[in-house]
């Protein structure tokens, strides 16, 4: 019963029209799609009452909500002071162009979303990132752009195999 209360749909079976339970419902949608989609947004507003642009604004005003979905590949390059004084900035910088987004932005193929991050607490590999759990540190541009071009290759490689057993299963 527990982690049904935290479902989207029973909070908004449940909502009474309470002032405050405008975050708890978008954190419940977001729990439930990703990230905060239109349909959602109207949703919420025709059982709140809530006019849908004052949804908006509170989604766009706290940065724990998502207007798209994250990548595969969630990307937290740290900017700690560590990582700061070892190149943070440049790397930054490097992703962004390695990935044609900016920082809490997707790829339009949905592989990769940027973010930065206060610390990693990995301060002896500075400067570090985290790709999903795996942790990178004692990054350079190029190394950045090599890890990149690797998650790339492999995405592409199983996007194949995947299309290959599609086309086998057709022809049996």
């Amino acid at each position: 019963m527990e982690k049904r209360k935290g479902d989207f749909n029973y909070r908004l079976w449940r909502y009474d029209g309470k002032p405050g339970e405008l975050i708890p419902l978008l954190q419940s949608a977001q729990d439930h799609f990703g990230y905060i989609p239109l349909r959602a947004i109207k949703h919420i507003s025709s059982i709140t009452k809530i006019p849908e642009s004052t949804i908006y604004g509170v989604i766009t005003f706290y940065s724990q909500f998502r207007l798209s979905p994250m990548g595969k590949n969630v990307i937290k390059l740290c900017c700690g002071t560590a990582c700061h004084v070892s190149g943070a900035t440049m790397l930054s910088d490097t992703l962004q162009d390695e990935l044609g987004i900016e920082v809490g932005g997707t790829t339009e193929d949905g592989l990769f979303s940027i973010f930065t991050v206060a610390c990693l607490g990995c301060c002896s590999l500075a400067p570090v990132m985290m790709i999903n759990d795996e942790t990178y540190g004692k990054l350079t541009p190029a190394s950045i752009r090599k890890t990149i071009r690797k998650i790339r290759r492999e995405a592409t490689k199983l996007q194949v195999n995947q299309q290959a057993e599609k086309t086998e299963q057709l022809e049996v």
